[in-house]
C-alpha cells in the first residue's frame, strides 16, 4: 500500500494512525514528490477532482494559473493535491471517507 500525503495535514495523520499496523509506503508529496507515473495514474483515477480546490496553495493562485491543465499544476505545486492518496493493489482511493476505509479495510 501507498499513502501520498502531507506530514503537516491533519487527515494524513489521522488515516496513517489508523493504517498503522499495516506496511504502508508513504509518500509526503511537498518533500518527495510525485513521480511523473504516479502523477498521470492520479489524475487517470480522478481528473480535475485530485485538485484541492479549497487549499490554501490553490487561493494563493492567480485565475491565470488555476486554468492550467491539472497534470501541469501538480507537477508545479504537488501540494494541490487532494489528500490523502492511497493506492492498494492497483486501485486508487481518495480522502479519508467511510468509504475509502470501508474499501481498504479500516473500521
Amino acid at each position: 500500500m501507498r499513502f501520498f500525503g502531507l506530514k503537516t495535514c491533519d487527515t494524513c495523520r489521522k488515516a496513517l494512525k489508523s493504517l498503522a499496523p499495516r506496511e504502508v509506503e508513504v509518500i509526503d508529496v511537498r518533500s518527495d514528490g510525485i513521480s511523473d507515473a504516479d502523477r498521470a495514474a492520479i489524475l487517470d483515477a480522478f481528473g480535475a477532482a485530485a485538485l484541492n480546490t479549497r487549499s490554501t496553495t490553490w487561493r494563493g493562485l492567480s485565475e491565470v494559473e488555476r486554468a492550467r491543465d491539472p497534470a501541469e499544476l501538480l507537477a508545479d505545486h504537488p501540494t494541490l493535491m487532494k489528500r490523502p492518496v492511497i493506492e492498494a493493489n492497483g486501485t486508487w482511493y481518495q480522502g479519508w471517507t467511510p468509504d475509502v476505509r470501508a474499501a481498504i479495510g479500516v473500521e
